[in-house]
């Protein structure tokens, strides 16, 4: 097995070898806290129109952490992007960040011309059509689907945006009678996964989130085996460096199957012993409010 440190220091295309080497990855990354790190990065700056720039330095950004993940081997990425608490955030706020940024995601020149150079198909997933059709935006959903067609003939990466994709239960329901309606029979996993997502997906097999620990919106795709990872500032701020970090310790650390107990010997033993009582009342995902956030515990 490669060590940790040798892993990091690996030329780019020699890591992307490696993960592809291992099987298809399908990695789900909710870019959260893009308001807070913009806030914290860039706010200092006057602003003619705040939104709009918040807009354009996040969709830069978020281009910029796609490249990255699928530049390290990573084909299908899936990044659930809104949910119905949007709804709920104001009509301003909805226009600008719901209206023209989901729009952009379809239609952007900026989101356009990376489909192109990186030969990404593109899929948005969720009941975005139901939420949508009593409001202004309506017309999104045809944009999604303009946005699929148009990338229907890339075949290098996949990216999957979620739009009100946090429960698939009415969907699935409706399609599947459609489907016995149809065929005379219930349609099967892979079935039901294509019907959902436009195409079908492997299971996920890592999850990158940030703050309070919760895995969300991969409806039909968790089937508890996918590696789940939190990062501590929000995910604009991810780095090469920490990518690899988890990259190593899916493909590698976690792979590994635990040691025969009775193989054991009694100095591996007290250090497990010493090491769980040492830290038996730490739990990961435990937190504090600082300034109002969320903020994990160190010990």
């Amino acid at each position: 097995m490669i060590h940790r440190d040798e892993f990091l220091s690996l030329p780019v295309e020699e890591v992307a070898r490696i993960v592809r080497s291992a099987g298809p990855q399908v990695c789900v990354f909710p870019i959260n806290g893009t308001r807070r790190w913009f806030m914290l990065e860039h706010s200092r700056r006057k602003w003619d129109d705040p939104l709009g720039a918040y807009m354009d330095i996040a969709a830069a950004n978020h281009i910029a952490l796609y490249k990255l993940i699928f530049d390290h081997g990573v084909d299908t990425l899936l990044t659930p992007t809104i949910g119905p608490d949007i709804l709920l955030r104001g009509d301003e706020y909805m226009a600008r960040i719901g209206g023209e940024g989901l729009a952009r995601l379809a239609q952007g020149p900026d989101f356009q011309k990376f489909y192109t150079d990186y030969n990404v198909r593109v899929h948005v997933y969720g009941t975005h059509r139901r939420e949508l059709k009593v409001t202004p935006y309506a017309h999104l959903s045809d944009l999604f689907d303009q946005a699929a067609q148009q990338t229907s003939s890339h075949r290098r990466f996949r990216l999957f945006f979620g739009v009100f994709g946090n429960d698939a239960t009415q969907a699935v329901a409706e399609f599947t009678v459609q489907y016995y309606q149809e065929n005379g029979r219930i349609p099967d996993r892979r079935q039901v996964v294509e019907m959902y997502y436009g195409e079908y997906i492997e299971p996920a097999t890592f999850f990158i989130g940030f703050d309070r620990f919760s895995a969300f919106d991969y409806p039909l795709l968790g089937l508890g085996e996918e590696n789940l990872y939190f990062t501590v500032a929000p995910s604009p701020y991810l780095t090469e460096r920490q990518l690899r970090l988890i990259l190593y310790d899916h493909l590698f650390t976690r792979r590994l199957p635990e040691p025969d107990y009775a193989r054991l010997s009694p100095q591996v033993v007290q250090e497990l012993h010493d090491y769980y009582h040492e830290h038996r009342d730490r739990v990961l995902g435990v937190g504090s409010l600082k300034n109002g956030f969320w903020i994990p515990l160190d010990g």
